[in-house]
């Protein structure tokens, strides 16, 4: 099926939510579209309407010393650090300890900063092989021990499945959540990056509703104009400009009644005549018109 015919049909699903949503659904904006400068990122979704933002751990080193500075900025703007982008969790023995300590003093910073969560991702998939069941099981459990020592600090842990990493596919990400202990950590679900991982995120969201915790908005596209005859080609743009059906994930959030963060997400801006400050403004449209839901 065509991109575009995709998109007629969830034009049409759309139309069912002409009535605003009744779940509790909170919209933030990751600021990683903005590469790196997060005081725009903060002016530019701050002016736009949005209430939660989404920071990356590069703020961490200019910050580390004086979070009161970043959050006042973010108080400043009336925004809610919905989630920080913590970084990797290695599943090297070697490196256990120290990725657990990066990870906890990333918390303690989220803390500061009136965060109350953080993402983890892992490091890269195997180059000639798949994953194996005790790699995956294993991002679990190293995930597991910093959740239990961000929990006591009033910090989530959240995993983030992705692409090009351990958990690309449904089956490696249900390995990994069936290994997550739901008192520790809980699923960021990626509905783009499960889209192109060969799964559905509306059936992700009711599959893992009791093991959910947030979620990032972005779309898909692929194939690619460019590169037709290219399967594995992508790139992520703008919601309702892909193959995930937006909509389809948003009733099934209503359906589980989730009330947490769904944080738009877009690692860089799909077109470069476009900025990052148009790419919210694109998805606000979507969010807001098509979706009929407040950001």
């Amino acid at each position: 099926m065509s991109a575009l015919a995709f998109g007629a049909g969830a034009d049409l699903l759309a139309g069912s939510l002409s009535s605003p949503l009744k779940s509790g659904v909170r919209i933030a904006y990751s600021a990683i579209t903005w590469g790196g400068n997060d005081a725009k990122a903060i002016e530019d979704l701050a002016s736009l309407g949005y209430h939660g933002i989404q920071l990356r751990a590069n703020t961490f080193g200019p910050y580390r010393g004086k979070p009161s500075e970043l959050k006042a900025l973010l108080d400043q703007h009336k925004l809610t650090l919905a989630m920080f982008s913590s970084g990797n969790v290695e599943i090297d023995p070697a490196k256990e300890q120290s990725t657990i300590d990066m990870h906890v003093a990333h918390a303690s910073f989220v803390k500061a900063l009136g965060g109350t969560a953080i993402q983890l991702t892992n490091s890269a998939r195997p180059k000639d092989r798949l994953p194996t069941s005790d790699e995956l099981k294993r991002l679990a459990a190293v995930m597991n021990e910093i959740g239990k020592q961000t929990a006591a600090m009033g910090i989530q842990a959240a995993y983030h499945n992705h692409m090009n990493q351990l958990g690309e596919t449904p089956e490696e990400v249900d390995v990994i959540v069936q290994g997550m202990n739901p008192k520790y950590v809980k699923l960021l679900l990626d509905i783009a990056h499960y889209k192109q991982g060969g799964g559905e995120p509306e059936k992700a969201v009711k599959q893992y509703k009791d093991m959910l915790y947030a979620l990032h908005l972005k779309d898909t596209m692929s194939p690619l104009p460019d590169k037709p005859d290219n399967p594995k080609a992508y790139k992520f743009v703008e919601l309702g400009r892909g193959n995930v059906n937006v909509p389809a994930v948003f009733k099934a959030l209503n359906d589980i009644k989730f009330n947490g963060w769904a944080i738009v997400e877009l690692d860089g801006v799909p077109e470069r005549d476009k900025t990052a400050a148009q790419c919210a403004a694109i998805n606000k449209e979507y969010i807001t018109k098509t979706l009929n839901h407040p950001i």
